[in-house]
C-alpha cells in the first residue's frame, strides 16, 4: 500500500542546495521534505570547498562558530606552481567577510551539520534511503512525487517539488526540462596520496607544467589529489596501464613522486566526468530545479558548493512567504531563475574559458 505525505515543498536530493533550502524554509516556518536517496551523507571526493560567501552566510545564520569546530582546513592563500615556480592565485585577507580564507571541509560534514541544525525545527523531515522515482502531474502543474523508501512506496503531496538531485537530476529528467550543454573539455580523477611528516601543509596547490594540471588538496594526514586528462580520455590512460598514471603525477609534483606507489589499483582512483551545463528554464507550474540539477558546474574553482548554497538562499528569500501562505504560482519560480542566472552563466562561462 502506498504511504502518502503532505508538505507545502518537497525538495529530492540531500545535498548542499537541497539541505540548505530544506533548513532555510523549517526556519521560516515551512512544512518541508527532504529526500535523499543514500543512506547517509559519506561520500568520498565530493565538492567541499567553503568559500568566504558561504562562510558569512553561517555568520548570518548564528552558525558560524559551530560550523568551525568541524574537521576543516583554512586556506587564506591559493598558489599555483608553474614550471616549478610558485605564484600566488588568490589572496583572500582583503575579503569583506568575517572568515578572510577558504573552509576546507568533507561535504558530509558540512551536510551532517545541516541536518543536525535542522532537526531544531519541527517542520523538517529528512528522509534517508528516499528516492524520487516519478513526478505526479496535475495536468496544469505537478503536485508533488512519488518515491521509494526503507517501509516502501511513497506519494508526496506538495505544493512545490524541487529537484536539488544533482547534476543526474531524476527530477530534471522526468519534468521533461530542456538542457543547453556547454561543453566541457576534460575529465577529472580524484586520488589520495599519502602525506608525510615534512610536508608544507595548509595549502591548496595547483600545479601546471608541461600541459599537465594537478590540484592537491591537504587533508590532514593525506593529500586528496586532482589529475585533470582530456575529455572522455579515461580508457586510453586505463590501456597505458597504471603506471602510467602513477608517471604522470610524479611528473607534475616532483615532491610527491615517492608515494604515488599509493595507486596500488583502478580502485584507488575515482573518475568525474566533467560536465558544464544548464537549464533553459529551471520552473514548471509546482516545480523547480536548483544546483546541479539546473546548472552543473566543472570543480574549476571548487564552486559547486557555493553557487548551490546561494541559490538555495535565494530560493528560500522569495519562496517561503508564498508557500507559507499558500499563494505559490509561477512568477514566484521565474523570479527565482532571474535572481540566479547572470551568475551562473558569469561562472560557466569562465570555467569553459579555464
Amino acid at each position: 500500500m502506498t504511504q502518502t505525505i503532505r508538505a507545502r515543498c518537497c525538495i529530492a536530493g540531500g545535498g548542499p542546495a537541497g539541505m540548505m533550502l530544506g533548513f532555510l524554509l523549517a526556519r521560516a516556518g515551512v512544512d518541508v521534505v527532504v529526500l535523499e536517496k543514500h543512506a547517509d551523507f559519506l561520500r568520498d571526493f565530493r565538492g567541499d570547498t567553503v568559500h568566504p560567501s558561504t562562510l558569512e552566510l553561517m555568520y548570518e545564520l548564528g552558525l558560524l562558530q559551530e560550523f568551525l569546530q568541524r574537521p576543516h582546513q583554512e586556506v587564506g592563500v591559493l598558489i599555483g606552481i608553474v614550471g616549478g615556480t610558485r605564484v600566488p592565485i588568490a589572496d583572500f585577507s582583503h575579503v569583506p567577510t568575517h572568515c578572510k580564507f577558504i573552509a576546507l571541509m568533507p561535504q558530509w560534514d558540512f551536510l551532517n551539520f545541516l541536518a543536525e541544525q535542522g532537526r531544531r525545527y519541527p517542520t523538517l523531515r529528512v528522509l534517508m534511503e528516499s528516492e524520487v522515482t516519478g513526478l505526479i502531474d496535475a495536468g496544469d502543474r505537478i503536485a508533488g512525487v512519488q518515491a521509494t523508501t526503507p517501509d516502501g512506496p511513497v506519494e508526496i503531496r506538495a505544493d512545490l517539488v524541487v529537484g536539488a538531485d544533482g547534476r543526474h537530476s531524476t527530477v530534471r529528467a522526468r519534468a521533461g526540462l530542456a538542457v543547453h550543454d556547454l561543453g566541457a573539455p576534460i575529465d577529472v580523477l580524484w586520488m589520495r596520496l599519502p602525506k608525510h611528516s615534512g610536508d608544507i601543509g595548509g595549502a591548496a596547490l595547483g600545479r601546471f607544467d608541461a600541459g599537465r594540471i594537478l590540484v592537491t588538496l591537504d587533508r590532514g594526514d593525506y593529500w586528496q589529489c586532482a589529475s585533470v586528462i582530456p575529455k572522455g580520455g579515461y580508457d586510453a590512460l586505463r590501456a597505458r596501464g597504471l603506471q602510467a598514471l602513477r608517471d604522470d603525477v610524479a611528473a607534475a609534483a616532483p615532491d610527491l613522486a615517492d608515494r604515488v606507489g599509493a595507486l596500488q589499483s583502478w580502485d584507488d582512483v575515482k573518475l568525474l566526468t566533467v560536465r558544464v551545463d544548464r537549464l533553459r528554464e529551471w520552473y514548471r507550474p509546482g516545480l523547480l530545479c536548483i544546483g546541479d540539477a539546473a546548472h552543473a558546474m566543472s570543480p574549476v574553482g571548487g564552486v559547486g558548493i557555493n553557487l548551490a548554497v546561494q541559490d538555495a538562499v535565494a530560493a528560500a528569500n522569495i519562496l517561503a512567504e508564498p508557500l507559507r501562505s499558500g499563494t505559490l504560482n509561477a512568477r514566484h519560480l521565474a523570479a527565482v531563475q532571474r535572481r540566479r542566472m547572470l551568475p551562473t552563466r558569469i561562472t560557466q562561462a569562465l570555467q569553459v574559458f579555464a
